[in-house]
């Protein structure tokens, strides 16, 4: 279980990115973070695994009290955490398997990391996690030749080849034409009903988060505005969420 306990987050002086949020997810969950550009949805899931430190209040992931971990426990911890970008963090000039097996370096003895020699489980492990989503196929293919949809799969299959207990994705279809966006969105679906994994996605297409999410969480300047199941979001929660912006909000919007 993830909570979140009185936690905001400031950034110098003058820039309060989160404030006073409570919010408890528990396993196995899929929840959507929506709200306009610079709400706080990225600042949220990257306090998670401490890729930000929380300025005030408790993050509890697991009986862990994040905000405590120091040095290797900070690095012991985020293995557990899978962390999936926009711009797909891969390394375009190798094959998609080396750039899945790259999730196992961390635990590598010293003479492993140099020599880049992977053991036949880590390879098993890693064509596996690229059959989940679909691109085993792909594997010895070098990934500046893959489109950005097959692309963000590798990134996903690298996540799930550390086996992960959460999976924090930021903005993950924001680059992504729609077509592809919903076989990427069907990935994360299918691997959180399958495995039981958590899934939380910072998302820029409502619509998106609202067909796949069954938890939905409005940020508007910092502070969650709504709390609950996609079922029940309509329009007048979404202007709560978005505000005089709403008509900003993507055109196919206006069809729900």
């Amino acid at each position: 279980m993830i909570e979140f306990k009185n936690v905001s987050k400031s950034y110098g002086d003058n820039v309060k990115a989160l404030s006073n949020i409570n919010l408890k997810i528990d396993q196995g969950e899929f929840v959507a973070i929506i709200g306009l550009s610079g709400a706080g949805k990225s600042t949220l899931i990257r306090c998670i695994n401490r890729m930000h430190d929380i300025t005030d209040g408790q993050l509890i992931v697991d009986d862990v009290d994040v905000g405590k971990l120091k040095g290797k426990e900070i690095r012991n911890f985020r293995k557990r955490i899978g962390m999936i970008f926009q711009s797909f963090n891969l390394v375009t000039r190798t094959s998609v398997l080396k750039n899945v097996l790259v999730s196992f370096v961390p635990d590598l003895p010293f003479w492993r990391k140099v020599t880049g020699i992977f053991s036949k489980e880590q390879k098993i492990k890693a064509l596996e996690a690229l059959d989940k989503v679909g691109i085993l196929d792909k594997a010895y293919v070098r990934v500046s030749h893959l489109s950005g949809g097959q692309q963000q799969r590798v990134a996903l299959a690298r996540t799930l080849a550390q086996n992960p207990e959460i999976i924090l994705a930021d903005e993950p279809v924001a680059s992504l034409d729609p077509v592809t966006s919903k076989v990427v969105m069907d990935d994360f679906s299918k691997i959180n009903r399958e495995t039981n994994i958590s899934v939380i996605i910072n998302i820029h297409h409502v619509d998106m988060a609202l067909e796949y999410a069954d938890r939905i969480i409005g940020i508007r300047k910092g502070e969650v505005v709504y709390d609950g199941s996609s079922d029940e979001v309509d329009q007048h929660i979404l202007d709560e969420i978005y505000g005089s912006k709403r008509e900003e909000i993507e055109a196919d919007l206006k069809e729900q």
